[in-house]
């Protein structure tokens, strides 16, 4: 029963209240839910954090308020909001080119494209515009989720070998250099993933109710603890040993001095700006100040780009520790180049970053490390217009991505719980997620497939079963961070894996293809342009979009026409297909498709050849069942048409228009100028019509309507 105006208005604004009042059973039931999420959230929050280039912590601040918000505003009551391996990657692939991976300007931008994102979606739910998640077709999603799966699994592959992998434009090519390095494989970091991937994936089959996600963490956390998996250390440039190595690591650190040094120049310039602007300053000294700021950020963005560059060679040097003899320093060889009579410590040292003169070296296996203590800090995102316009195209593909999944995983649901899910309502509560948790320090989430199944399968009656997942992240961020300091990045990486295995279907793509040779089409090209565009995704998702609207618009242009026939059962048909007598007398012409703008000249093609294969015809019947709308380029070809055929003493004549065709055709007098007696309900009371005046029977004998029978 519905409600007041006023109360309506209320759950509009806050649609939580239609959870209350919560009964005892339902809150027990999303209580239960809600723990169950949280179990399989925590760690794949840090493994996607992961997977977007970012810190594993970030993925913990992106499971807490996002979350919550999520539920408090959608429509789904099984939806669980949260870090998803698609958008985590894209995130990557669209901030690669403008920071170094993991760096504080990198996850800067990071939080800005949660506020983009989240602004996007929030504007177009608010403006009731969740139609336009039917832009990109299911098989454009289909080849863009089997190729992402592909290039998410590999991107891990690196983190599996305990080897470096570069960043380049090119990701297969990086994965090849990854392939290159297989002699170098850190095996304990090996056996650690494949260790984790084999107990999830035994859980999967044998215990599929248990936490296996959260088991594989907790163990190998443990393990990586007990056996001392970390490794670190640290040395003075000068303690390198190797040409190579030792020029490069000089010409890094002293970039990075230099990157240092433009930075405050950039910042020193922009708050003397900002000074004058506000005080209302010399106009030509600001107008010089940001034409030197401009020069300034051209500066840094060419210094950054070569510096990652030289990171990325860095890394792939191996190198072996000689220690110091009678107490002096240690040395680190190249592995190649190590006195042969020399005693190393038996570990293989690789650089991981350089400050101030001092090279931080990894010995060991890779560790999640250090994570701050305590709730995300609430902060304004960075932003600034330039920046914000380098990023709204892949903020809009992350929308659109993450849109679709969050409401298709709804709809899937709503199969069971009977749920009406509203795109729009949707579209609301994804972007305050993302809004509130830009201010929290979270990139972009979305709808998660796993986590809502587990939420339904768990009985969560509401969304107050994520505002417990929520809530059960708190203690988690507060007091269990510490307990992460020795988490494997081979067991993340396997999580990432094992998450990403079923969303790899190329079945579905097979079904497009034998379903309609178009989507096939658009799956296929789909496929190969986002693992050909790789690492950049969003370019390969509107390759595959463009492809499907340039499809969809050309079978819109050519719709179905046929000649038609009588059939043995007394319908007419397609001609040509059946075999079927035609007539000479009337030419029967069937147009399966709305007459607009893109297609009136296919009309006009297909009605005069049917009028020139049948010349001895004195009308044409145009079968207009399957003709929905006329727009005015239609009303002027009909009108066009029907004058140039009259010109050959050829009526042309309608039968079964739809009533929103005739209005229109009425009310440009198209309709008056051929006549009533033009148009026709059915075909066959448009042929008793045109045969009155033909008294030879054989005329068109298997062609003519059936005889009706006396008295009808």
């Amino acid at each position: 029963m519905q409600g007041s105006p006023a109360t309506n208005y209320v759950t509009m604004v806050l649609p939580f209240l239609r959870w209350f009042p919560l009964r005892p059973g339902a809150l027990r039931a999303d209580l239960v839910a809600g723990i169950s999420v949280a179990l399989v959230l925590i760690p794949q929050s840090m493994a996607y954090a992961q997977l977007a280039g970012l810190p594993p912590y970030y993925g913990l601040y992106a499971a807490f308020l996002p979350v919550m918000v999520g539920a408090l505003w959608g429509s789904s009551s099984q939806l669980a909001t949260g870090p998803v391996a698609m958008v985590s990657l894209l995130t990557g692939s669209v901030l690669a080119p403008f920071a170094a991976v993991g760096s504080e300007p990198f996850i800067a931008l990071a939080i800005l494209l949660a506020l983009l994102v989240g602004a996007l979606e929030l504007a177009l739910g608010i403006f009731r515009l969740g139609a336009i998640v039917n832009f990109v077709s299911h098989p454009v999603i289909v080849g863009f989720t089997n190729a992402a799966a592909l290039i998410i699994a590999l991107s891990q592959l690196h983190k599996l070998l305990g080897v470096s992998m570069g960043r380049s434009e090119h990701f297969f090519l990086d994965v090849w250099g990854v392939l290159q390095q297989l002699g170098d494989t850190h095996v304990p970091t090996l056996v650690v993933g494949l260790s984790a991937m084999a107990l999830m994936w035994g859980q999967r089959r044998y215990l599929p109710r248990a936490p296996g996600v959260l088991i594989a963490v907790a163990l190998g956390t443990t393990v990586s603890w007990h056996i001392g998996f970390e490794h670190n250390g640290s040395a003075r440039i000068d303690q390198l040993i190797g040409d190579d190595v030792t020029a490069l690591a000089v010409e890094l650190d002293r970039e990075e001095n230099r990157i240092h040094g433009l930075r405050r120049d950039l910042g020193a310039h922009s708050a003397e700006s900002k000074r004058l602007e506000r005080a209302r300053g010399d106009r030509q000294h600001v107008v010089a100040l940001k034409y030197q700021m401009e020069l300034l950020a051209l500066e840094l963005q060419d210094a950054e780009r070569e510096n990652r560059v030289r990171q990325r060679a860095l890394r792939k040097f191996v190198l072996v520790r000689i220690p110091g003899a009678s107490g002096g320093d240690d040395r680190y060889y190249l592995s190649t180049q190590a006195p042969k009579d020399a005693k190393s410590d038996g570990r293989r040292w690789r650089a991981s970053r350089i400050s101030a003169g001092r090279v931080g070296l990894v010995g060991g296996g890779e560790v999640v490390g250090d994570i701050p203590r305590g709730l995300p800090r609430v902060v304004l995102p960075t932003f600034d217009w330039d920046t914000a316009r380098l990023l709204l195209s892949g903020a809009f593909v992350i929308m659109l991505i993450g849109v679709m999944e969050a409401v298709s995983i709804g709809k899937a649901m709503a199969v069971q719980t009977r749920e009406r899910v509203d795109p729009n309502r949707e579209l609301i509560g994804q972007g305050l997620a993302n809004i509130v948790g830009s201010f929290t320090q979270s990139y972009p989430v979305s709808g998660s497939f796993s986590r809502s199944a587990v939420n339904l399968s768990a009985g969560a009656r509401t969304g107050m079963s994520s505002v417990f997942t929520g809530l059960i992240v708190l203690p988690t961020l507060i007091f269990l961070t510490p307990l992460l300091y020795h988490l494997p990045q081979a067991v993340l990486s396997g999580v990432i894996i094992m998450a990403v295995v079923g969303l790899v279907n190329f079945d579905a793509m097979k079904h497009a293809w034998l379903a309609q040779k178009h989507d096939g089409l658009a799956a296929g090209v789909t496929f190969l342009a986002t693992l050909g565009f790789a690492p950049h995704l969003d370019i390969g998702i509107l390759v595959g979009a463009g492809l499907g609207l340039v499809l969809y618009l050309s079978r819109r242009m050519k719709p179905r026409v046929a000649i038609l026939g009588r059939h043995p059962d007394g319908t007419l048909r397609d001609a040509q297909l059946h075999h079927l007598p035609t007539g000479e007398h009337v030419a029967a012409v069937r147009f399966d498709g709305s007459l607009y703008f893109a297609n009136v000249s296919y009309f006009e093609d297909a009605i005069l050849e049917a009028a020139a294969r049948t010349p001895r015809a004195r009308y044409l019947l145009v079968v207009g069942d399957g003709i929905n709308e006329v727009d005015a380029s239609g009303d002027e070809v009909i009108r066009v048409l029907s004058r140039r055929l009259r010109d050959r003493d050829v009526v042309m004549v309608f039968s079964g228009l739809k009533h929103q065709v005739v209005t229109v055709l009425q009310r440009t007098g198209l309709y008056a100028e051929m006549g009533e007696r033009s148009f026709f309900r059915t075909e066959d009371m448009a042929l008793e019509a045109l045969y009155l005046g033909v008294d030879d029977p054989s005329v068109d004998a298997g062609f003519r309507p059936p005889a009706r029978p006396a008295g009808s």
